[in-house]
């Protein structure tokens, strides 16, 4: 194993834990009631989720192409990026709508009737799905890539990404936290900014699987 191989992993890591990052933004201005317990609760679903999806994606193209070829595993490889794309738009936008509305309504009420949004593992473990099930897609690619085509390197590449997911989710929800007290009390304020940070990011997941940004 040389630097160079362990540099492209972590840089693969790096850029697949953004979506994480992103949405640990959103969670750290929309959640006032974060404890630390909560903060690596959150962390750790992100970390595990982007890293188990690819993993999945790698060994159901494993297995299509032992029981129908090379190029039934390719073709099953393409059509579930596809799938998973959308599924992860509709997720997040529905998300992010969701709270972009509930926020404006918020906006018209009497500062009395406004309650701050608290934590929610349930919303927590979908948002973790859905900012990590178009990484099933990453799996695909990596089970095309000669240089991960022993079981060791696909490990390799899922503790690592488990690893940088976590970190960059804990930064995102402590500068989301931070952002939040800057808002002083004003929920309605972060919970709209949280909710376009996902509808944005739906609109990504879409654009980069298509435009291969």
């Amino acid at each position: 194993m040389t630097p160079e191989i362990i540099i492209q992993i972590v840089l693969f890591g790096i850029a697949l834990s953004m979506d994480a990052f992103a949405v640990s933004i959103t969670d750290g201005l929309i959640y006032t009631d974060i404890n630390k317990k909560r903060l690596f609760f959150i962390a750790g679903v992100f970390g595990f989720m982007q890293a188990a999806m690819p993993l999945i994606g790698f060994w159901l193209v494993e297995l299509v192409t032992i029981l129908v070829g090379q190029s039934g595993g390719t073709q099953a490889g393409e059509i579930m990026a596809t799938i998973v794309t959308w599924i992860a738009f509709v997720l997040l936008l529905f998300i992010g709508g969701k709270m972009a509305v509930e926020s404006i309504i918020d906006l018209k009420k009497p500062t009395e009737e406004k309650n701050a949004r608290k934590f929610s593992a349930r919303e927590v473990l979908i948002m973790g799905i859905a900012t990590s099930i178009d990484a099933l897609a990453v799996g695909v690619s990596l089970h095309a890539d000669t240089f991960v085509n022993e079981t060791t390197w696909i490990w390799l590449h899922v503790v690592i990404i488990m690893v940088i997911t976590i970190a960059f989710s804990l930064f995102g929800l402590t500068f989301g936290r931070f952002v939040e007290k800057l808002l002083k009390g004003k929920y309605e304020i972060a919970s709209l900014i949280g909710g376009t940070i996902l509808i944005g990011l739906a609109i990504w997941i879409v654009l980069s699987h298509y435009l291969g940004i």
